[in-house]
């Protein structure tokens, strides 16, 4: 089988062409082949390059860039190249990243030096935290989201029910025929991993084991909404709201877990809202049910459940590189599952992927807000499959 390319690589490839101007910096979670995009860019472009990886370095040893990078360049110089590519994987694990990167960057433009950077990263919130602080103007970022339906089923034949199950890890393909060996290779490869190295190891977490058991919550609660008094009587120990709305954005940052805002006019109020808990990935989901998934996809109601979270898994994971936020909304009895928003455009969406029927949330959303769209995923409207190979940023454009 031939190796899958994902559609980052064209943009990536592009950028690459281009004259020199800007670091190229990609983010997004564990395992959704970061390092394979890049891979296959060097091993198809005739430029000469170096991969690095911080991992294991040392979160102290910002000297090391510099030392890496001297080495580039002492080949440039010698060998009189036109271009060159450097890439450091994992460069938020390195203390100052962002500060001596500016330093060498901005010293290769001074002097002419026609060495091109590529950055990658798990952590975003930290990825971010550094190119905002230290190298504003001088990046592009590209975000490698999970997975699609789109790309499973391309890569691995997977069917909609599949994906809906198993998710988006690409890494996971071969070891779901072993269910159980699956979901221990979920818990221990990506989801421990995630949380110890591109949470604890990188940001002060003073409750590391509340925050673990948020997380735990925010799966088993994907799809609904609970209210931080709510969280803190299902913890032991919580502290405050606080401290579990910072977890809650950590998790985020590293592609597990989110809290969805309530939509309204209001953006105060958005932020206040009580959050309505979405994973990133339905395997993070579904590795923690007990049952297996033939069980559960002949469970109607719950079955309704995971499709709901694939949906919102895939508007989530969309809505960083297409530029629009994602919200749910409730009023009284009336609910809508999800909201879309991009500048002025507002698209409502309800999701029917079982037998129980909701509020009639739809129509009084319309009431309320007479410019949205309205978009009906299940029964009687776009199939769960046409929308899960659907780009959401087409919404805008019905």
């Amino acid at each position: 089988m031939p190796e899958f390319r994902r559609h980052h690589l064209t943009l990536l490839s592009k950028r690459v062409k281009e004259e020199r101007q800007f670091i190229q910096v990609l983010f997004g979670p564990r395992q959704v082949g970061k390092t394979t995009l890049v891979t296959q860019l060097l091993a198809q472009t005739k430029i000469p390059s170096l991969f690095l990886s911080a991992d294991g370095v040392g979160a102290p040893n910002f000297s090391w860039i510099r030392q890496q990078w001297d080495l580039v360049r002492l080949e440039v110089q010698t060998k009189k190249l036109k271009q060159f590519i450097l890439v450091i994987d994992e460069i938020q694990k390195i203390d100052n990243w962002s500060e001596v990167v500016k330093q060498m960057w901005d010293q290769d433009t001074r002097e002419g030096r026609p060495i091109k950077l590529i950055l990658l990263g798990s952590s975003r919130l930290l990825l971010q935290d550094g190119l905002t602080e230290s190298l504003a103007g001088r990046f592009e970022t590209i975000y490698v989201e999970h997975w699609s339906y789109s790309e499973m089923a391309e890569a691995f034949s997977w069917d909609i029910n599949q994906y809906i199950w198993f998710g988006g890890y690409p890494g996971a393909n071969s070891l779901v025929r072993d269910e159980q060996r699956w979901k221990q290779y979920i818990a221990d490869a990506l989801i421990e991993t995630s949380i110890s190295k591109d949470i604890l190891m990188l940001t002060r977490v003073d409750k590391p084991a509340l925050m673990r058991r948020l997380f735990e919550l925010g799966c088993d609660y994907s799809g609904q909404i609970l209210s931080y008094t709510k969280m803190l009587g299902q913890l032991l120990d919580a502290g405050n709201t606080t401290t579990l709305a910072h977890y809650l954005q950590l998790l985020g940052g590293a592609g597990l877990i989110s809290g969805l805002d309530k939509f309204s006019g209001d953006a105060l109020r958005q932020r206040g809202s009580i959050p309505k808990f979405q994973v990133h990935n339905t395997a993070l989901l579904s590795s923690r049910y007990p049952d297996t998934f033939k069980v559960v996809k002949k469970q109607s109601a719950i079955w309704g459940r995971f499709v709901e979270s694939a949906i919102g898994a895939h508007l989530l994971n969309h809505s960083i590189a297409g530029g629009f936020n994602l919200y749910y909304w409730r009023d009284g009895n009336n609910e809508v599952d999800f909201v879309i928003r991009k500048g002025n455009q507002i698209v409502a969406l309800e999701v029917k992927g079982g037998l129980t029927q909701k509020a009639p949330g739809m129509q009084a959303f319309n009431k309320k807000y007479p410019q949205s769209k309205l978009i009906l995923v299940g029964q009687g409207g776009l199939s769960v499959e046409s929308f899960l190979k659907l780009n959401p940023i087409e919404l805008f454009k019905l």
